[in-house]
This record gives structure tokens, sequence and C-alpha cells, in this order.
């Protein structure tokens, strides 16, 4: 059974306008070592100052410790090491089976935030560092399309900004996030972390001026990787056209309230675009499945 710590009985003080019954839902995603984990806890932290209720889950089975109160932490539910010794799995393997049998239980988690939802602001679910486990799994898809059927969820994608001061470093995590955008359809944003090591004014600058990208390859020796990131950054234009994205350090906590902002953005893209295509989709399977069962 899906275990819940209990959480702060402080105010039952959902913002107005977010929709009591439906608080945005948060999911962290990143690269290994990008701040994923220190980034759900300054989030956590920052809607705490703010006299707004969080509900955070971890669904990391392999991580030792994390530095927030979860209140649904998925290694409550599966011990990743058993997993793996019980099937004979490597770590990526046992962490997609973990999930996995997360999945079996995730109606639980559904149910707990039903009940909760009322009390708190929003919900924030922190992922595994080996990003593709979850991403690209049919769990992760799972766990994703049931939340976002039911609550506004949306995609927080987080960037280390210390690594990504070389050009193909940046332009790889750019393809990473256009395919997660692409995957989930979900409103997205970026979370340029690590502010106060890297300030990512010039990832801003990449992303708004292509000549400043391209004058920034151009200082390093030419190469075919060059010239293919070159390629790859005028094919992204458009992506970087509607893409949302806040500087933030999750020591310090600057630009939190950029990321508040951001939220909410991205919480109305999702009742006017995302929620309306959901509802059409899901009538139209009703309407083939009604047409096989008539016929």
């Amino acid at each position: 059974m899906v275990s819940e710590e209990s959480s702060s009985s402080a105010a039952r003080n959902a913002p107005s306008g977010s929709g009591a019954k439906e608080p945005p839902c948060v999911l962290v995603l990143g690269m290994a070592g990008s701040g994923k984990s220190a980034f759900v806890q300054r989030l956590t932290s920052h809607l705490h100052m703010q006299k707004k209720v969080p509900y955070v889950i971890n669904l990391d089975p392999a991580v030792h410790k994390i530095p927030y109160p979860a209140n649904i932490d998925i290694r409550d539910t599966v011990l990743y090491k058993e997993v793996m010794k019980e099937y004979g799995l490597g770590p990526n393997g046992a962490i997609m089976t973990c999930l996995n049998l997360m999945c079996t239980r995730f109606n639980q988690v559904m149910e707990v935030l039903k009940n909760r939802a009322n009390d708190i602001s929003h919900c924030v679910v922190d992922t595994p560092g080996q990003i593709e486990a979850f991403t690209w799994s049919a769990s992760g898809s799972i766990i994703t399309d049931t939340l976002a059927s039911t609550y506004p969820t949306v995609i927080a994608y987080v960037v280390d900004s210390a690594r990504a001061t070389n050009p193909t470093t940046f332009m790889s995590n750019m393809l990473y996030a256009c395919s997660i955008l692409y995957r989930t359809k979900l409103p997205f944003f970026l979370v340029l972390n690590k502010a106060d090591i890297v300030k990512p004014t010039f990832a801003v600058r990449w992303m708004t001026n292509f000549e400043a990208f391209e004058e920034s390859l151009n200082e390093a020796r030419s190469s075919y990787m060059n010239d293919l990131t070159r390629s790859m950054s005028l094919v992204l234009d458009q992506f970087y056209e509607k893409l949302n994205y806040a500087c933030v350090s999750s020591l310090t906590g600057e630009g939190m309230d950029d990321v508040m902002t951001v939220i909410d953005k991205c919480v109305k893209e999702y009742y006017e675009e995302y929620r309306p295509a959901y509802e059409k989709m899901r009538d139209e399977v009703k309407r083939i499945e009604a047409e096989k069962g008539d016929s």
C-alpha cells in the first residue's frame, strides 16, 4: 500500500483562482546532477514561506536521502535493492521495475491527492536521476498521463547552467528538452539552475539570438559537431520562440518568484490548450467504443 507521511496541518489556503479542487502538479525532470532534488526542496520551502501547502511526491527509488519532507515516497512502497536482487537487474532496470510496481498502485496516489486537493496549493513530483528511466518508459508515461488527465500538470526541466556553458552541451540539453515537450505535449518550462555558480544569461542570449550562439560556436575549433550543432539551433528556433524559462539558484533561492510566475502561466496554457485537446480525444475514444458496442 502507498505510504503517506502526515503533512503539516497548517493553513488550508489553496491560492484563489488556481482551482481549489485542481492543484497544479509540477513534474520535475532533468539530467543527473542538474539539481532536481535541490530545486524541489527550494520550491517546497518557497511555497511554505508564502503560506501555501505543497504536496511532495518522490518517485526516485534509488536515492539514499532526499533534502525535503515527502508526503509520498516510492521507497516506502518498493525497495530498490531488493528489486535489483530479486529480478537480477542492473541499476536502470531496477529503477524502471520499481516505477512499474508503483504504477500498479498509482490509483491510491490519485485517491490521496483527491482527498487532499482542498488542503494543498501545489503537488510537486521529483523523478529519478536517470531521466530516461522515467521519460521514455511506459510507467513514466502512465504516471504523467494519469496526473495530467485530472490536474493541471506542467513539466519543469532542470538544466545545470554551470555545465551548459559549452555550446554543444547546451544544445544537447535543448534537444532533450524538445523531445520531452513533444513526448508529453504538456506545458513546459526550463529551470536554468545553479545561477549562484554561473549566471545563465548566456543561455537566454543563445535562445533568443542565433548570431550570438553561432559566434560562441565559432570561438571553438571548427568540427563536424559544431556544424551539426549550428544546424540544430536553426531547427529549434520555433521551439525557443514559445519556451518559458526561469533563472534559478536552488542554493540561495534566487529566481523562485519567477518560477511561480511561469508555473501560473503554464497552468493557464494547460486549461487553454491541453485540457480541451484531451477531452476531445477522450470523447472520440468513447464514441468509437460506443459504435463498436452497437455493431
